[in-house]
């Protein structure tokens, strides 16, 4: 499940591209099946990062010496990279799970290249409060959700770091019903028969990508959808 749109987040050949808090490897994986990159995925979680190198195995182009993949476990507010390493950093869906969230902004300002592009997306507010408000454990699971943020805020927060907005949009608003339902039914999440059918529906929507499910997901998205997606670049004097 793709929540950065490359449309917008354009990677050209030879650039060096982060994946803060990669998680099981959507992004990082994605930006190496996009272009001619070298791209290095960052997370806490060993068993993600073994994941994400079981998933990549399938896609790996170990002859083409134009691209390169690279994990590491680390933390974000200890970026094991020197000053201006990344043409691009990605950092999706990571920020609400951390308590110094604006330390890790600093290190992404530190770690990108002037003029580099970064892609921050985080859970949209209306949505998120929802789930909050339906299920306590939802935000209380260990290395869950922390705070809900005000898009306009965490906006401000990343300009005052000499970053200028370019786009913003809003990503998967077929998966916030599902959410919901999950918060819902939290105790029974995993044999609830309406949480198991809406999960089907939407591991058929991702694997086959009808184009009913498409178009409507594109028009709900502005009004629902679950994440809120900003792009940015970094000032020369940043």
């Amino acid at each position: 499940m793709q929540t950065v749109d490359f449309k917008h987040f354009p990677l050209q050949a030879g650039d060096t591209v982060l994946d803060l808090g990669c998680g099981e490897g959507r992004h990082v994986i994605s930006a190496y099946l996009e272009a001619e990159v070298h791209s290095i995925g960052v997370d806490l979680s060993l068993d993600d990062l073994r994941t994400t190198q079981e998933k990549f195995s399938d896609f790996a182009e170990p002859d083409n010496p134009a691209k390169s993949f690279g994990l590491s476990s680390a933390n974000a507010l200890e970026l094991p990279f020197a000053d201006n390493t990344f043409d691009k950093v990605i950092c999706s869906e990571v920020l609400e799970h951390i308590p110094d969230y604006q330390g890790a902004l600093r290190e992404i300002q530190r770690v990108l290249k002037p003029g580099g592009l970064f892609c921050a997306s985080v859970p949209r507010r209306w949505p998120e409060k929802i789930c909050w408000a339906l299920s306590e454990e939802y935000y209380n699971t260990p290395g869950g959700h922390i705070r809900i943020f005000r898009a306009s805020e965490l906006r401000g927060d990343i300009e005052q770091l000499g970053f200028k907005h370019y786009h913003r949009h809003w990503a998967h608003a077929l998966h916030a019903p599902f959410w919901w339902l999950k918060c819902l039914f939290w105790e029974q999440q995993d044999s609830n028969w309406l949480v198991n059918q809406y999960h089907r529906l939407l591991v058929w929507d991702l694997m086959e990508r009808p184009a009913l499910t498409r178009v409507t997901e594109r028009m709900m998205n502005p009004l629902m959808g679950k994440s809120v997606v900003m792009y940015f670049r970094k000032g020369a004097a940043a």
